[in-house]
Parts: structure tokens; sequence; C-alpha cells
């Protein structure tokens, strides 16, 4: 007990440098999910790969991650966080040793695999410790550490690797020997983070699939919701980006799409940091609303050609995301029992990978018929159709909330 109650106090001495850690392992791993992206036009001309293959090797770190999630999902329940997270991060660092070494279509594949089941285990794991470790706090810090963290995460990633495809020496080995050491360097300030699972809780290594306990179905399948609407149009914007932005702008460098991913990125991370007052379910309206009007604009500034509309439409889209997840997030982090929280955010994952994974693959195949803008008008209207659902869900749970919240204690 008396290893418990310190660990604990320690927790809540330095929460600030613990959070900053644990939050960084969730953006460092998005922000290196999303840096090849830029290189993949460079690996096609090199070494001469058809599109369906290049879409292949995204789908397969795709399905390395709802795998490992699967599988590894709640082991950091029962084993502890910071294992589990050292163990994804020494994952991650042995994928990009692989991409240095790449020498063709087959080690891009190994390398994508490994790299998205090491980024299973550690986000799972990050997003319960941060959970955690704010506990007798306020529980949104944790939400608002993950989303900033993923939003940024994958905005500089896509930039700088953008940056480096353009102007830095040996572009195909560079990125991922400036990751590595950023990973190194995550890997030893993650030995200073207090664990989080102490005392009886940790029972070894057990594997468990992810699950939702029966009593928060409700909370979790609009959160679920938020999530798909706004993951869902991250990956399709991702996915598309390339070869839109360099069109729209008017220019042939990788800068282009590189800047319209941080701008996407970069105002995902607004709404969290100005709105933390207001109601989870709030936020997912509002991010049903601000998403939408950003994909009506966007399918607009396609058909009209207008760089203005595409960069304002970016960046819509982009305070729609951060709404969404954030609300998402906090609403599934309220109602996650402290026992299974590595569990429940390994399902909510898994919901999020499947959305930005499968639309986007979908739309790989897709845009070699339609085009990239039509493409577009095709898939986001699919996903403002999701998002407007979710507006209503949320509304009416909003509404159930106010009334709980004035009826008197003995009228209900």
């Amino acid at each position: 007990m008396n290893n418990v109650t310190t660990a604990a106090s320690h927790v809540r001495r330095r929460p600030g440098l613990a959070f900053a850690l644990t939050a960084a392992v969730i953006g460092l791993s998005l922000g290196a999910s999303a840096m090849p992206s830029p290189l993949y036009k460079l690996y096609a001309a090199t070494w001469h790969l058809q599109t369906s293959t290049v879409t292949l090797i995204y789908a397969t770190y795709c399905f390395g991650v709802l795998a490992s999630l699967l599988i590894f999902g709640r082991v950091s329940d029962s084993w502890g966080r910071r294992p589990v997270i050292l163990l994804g991060l020494l994952g991650l660092l042995a994928s990009m040793v692989v991409f240095m070494v790449a020498g063709g279509a087959p080690w891009l594949f190994a390398a994508r695999a490994v790299q998205g089941v090491a980024t299973g285990i550690a986000i799972s794991a990050a997003g319960a410790a941060l959970l955690e470790l704010y506990e007798g706090g306020d529980p949104a810090k944790a939400s608002l550490y993950n989303v900033v963290a993923s939003a940024l995460g994958i905005g500089i990633g896509g930039l700088a690797g953008a940056v480096l495809v353009q102007y830095a020496p040996g572009p195909l080995v560079t990125p991922f020997i400036l990751l590595a050491a950023l990973i190194v360097l995550l890997l030893l300030g993650m030995l200073t983070v207090p664990e989080t699972v102490t005392g009886n809780a940790r029972t070894g290594f057990r594997i468990a699939a992810p699950g939702v306990p029966r009593q928060i179905i409700g909370p979790f399948t609009l959160a679920g919701l938020g999530i798909t609407y706004t993951w869902s149009m991250t990956g399709i914007y991702l996915g598309l980006v390339g070869t839109l932005a360099p069109a729209l702008l008017h220019t042939r460098s990788n800068l282009g799409s590189g800047l319209a991913i941080l701008a996407l990125g970069a105002t995902s991370a607004v709404p969290p940091l100005l709105t933390q007052r207001m109601a989870p379910a709030l936020q997912i309206v509002w991010g049903s609303i601000t998403l939408t009007g950003g994909i009506v604009l966007m399918a607009w500034s396609l058909a009209a050609e207008t760089a203005a509309g595409f960069i304002t439409a970016s960046l819509i889209i982009g305070v729609g995301v951060g709404f969404g997840m954030f609300g998402a997030l906090r609403t599934v982090g309220a109602a996650a029992p402290p026992d299974r929280r590595a569990q429940v955010m390994a399902a909510l994952y898994i919901v999020a990978y499947a959305a930005i994974s499968l639309p986007a693959i979908a739309a790989g195949f897709t845009v070699r018929l339609l085009g990239a803008a039509h493409t577009f008008e095709v898939f986001g209207a699919a996903i403002a159709v999701v998002s407007l659902f979710t507006l209503v869900l949320a509304v009416a749970r909003q509404r159930a909330a106010t009334r709980a919240a004035t009826t008197p204690a003995g009228a209900a």
C-alpha cells in the first residue's frame, strides 16, 4: 500500500512533465505515420510502383494498427502503462531502421506493418495513461493533451516530410534518421514517467480483446460516431491532398501539400484549447456543423478551382475535426471504468483507425476512375451524412443531460 500511495503522490506532484512526455508518444506516433506520405510519389518513381501498390502499403500500416489494438489493446491494464509504451516505442524505432534500409516494395510493406503494430501498442497505453496522470484533477486535461498531440503530430509530420523530400539530402533516408533520433529521446524521457497502474492492479502479461462495458454503450456510441466523422475526413484529406493541393495552389513543390496538412492539423488543435468548459456533446455538435460546412465549401472550391476556397475549407475542416475529436475523447474519458481504461481506449482507437483507413483505401482505388476532385465529393458527401446523424444524437444527449441537471433529486 505504501508503494501505491507513493506512486500516486508522485504522479500528482509532476503532472506537467509526465503529461507532456506521454502526449508526445501519441504525437510522435501519429507524426511518424504521416511523415512517409510525401515520400510515396518518390518511392513510386524510384521503384516504378503502381498506385494500387502504394495504396496497399498505406493499408498495411492501418491493418497493423487494428490488429495490434485487437490483440494487445488491454495489455497495459494488467502489465502497466510504461512498459507497454516503451515496447511500442522500440517497435517504432525498429520500423524506422527498416525504412532506412528499404530497397523495394517488400521492405516498405514490412516497415509499415511493424510501424502499425508498434503504433497500436503505444497509443492505446498512452491514451489510458493520460487519463490517469491527472487523477484527482480535471479529467478533460487528458483529452485536451490527446487531441492537441494528435493534431500537431499529423500536421507537423506531414509538413516535415514534405520539407525533407524537397530539400534534404537522401530524402528516402533522412526523415527516418530524424524520427529515430526523436524516438530514442522519447524512450529516455519515458523512463522518468511514473507508472500509473500499481499494486494489485498489475497482474502480469495478459492478452484480452478490446471491449466496451455495457453500462457505457450510449456514450461510447456517440464518441465512436464523433471519431468516425473526424478521422474519416482526416484520412480522405491526407489521401487526396497530395494531388489536390499542387493543382489548386499552382505549384509543383511538395511544400503545397505539406502546408495544407499543417493547416488542417494546426487548426484542429485550436478548439480544444479554447472550449475546455463546453460540454462534450456540444463540442461534437459544433464539430458536426463546422465539418459539414467545410466539406461543402471544399466541394465548391474544387469545382470552381479556387485556391482561396481550398485554403479556407481546409481551415474550417480542421476546426471541425478538433471539435469532434475533443468531444469524443472527453465523452469516453469520463465514462470509461478505471480498471478498463486501456480496453475502452483501444476499442475507440479501433473505430478511429477503421474510419481513417477504410475510406482512404477505397478512395485510393476510386481516384483512378473519378479523379481526385470527384472522389472527394463522393466520400465527403458520405462523411457529411454521418456527421449530421451524429449531430442529432449529440443534441439529444445534451438535452437529456440538461433535463437531468435541472430536475430536482426527488422528482426523478
